[in-house]
């Protein structure tokens, strides 16, 4: 059961990560200047960083709890997995 919960927590969490990924970028490509968000698209720690500079605080600080959680469950699976 511990093996499904990890498992779950590390999809689900890497999904959210994807998603407020691209609906950054997609929010940065809507305003001006347009170039940040191709570069966010390459350099991800960058993202969370410009919606916030933007006014998308929601979806940097959904972007930051996704990569902790992600990590916390990656570092749980390598150490006691």
């Amino acid at each position: 059961m511990k093996d499904v919960a990890v498992t779950l927590v590390l999809v689900l969490s890497f999904a959210a990560l994807i998603t407020a990924h691209v609906a950054i970028v997609i929010g940065l490509a809507l305003k001006e200047p347009r170039w940040r968000a191709a570069v966010a698209l390459l350099v991800a720690p960058l993202a969370p960083y410009w919606a916030i500079a933007s006014g998308m605080k929601a979806r940097g600080w959904i972007w930051i709890g996704s990569v902790c959680l992600y990590a916390a469950a990656r570092l749980f699976v390598s150490r006691w997995g």
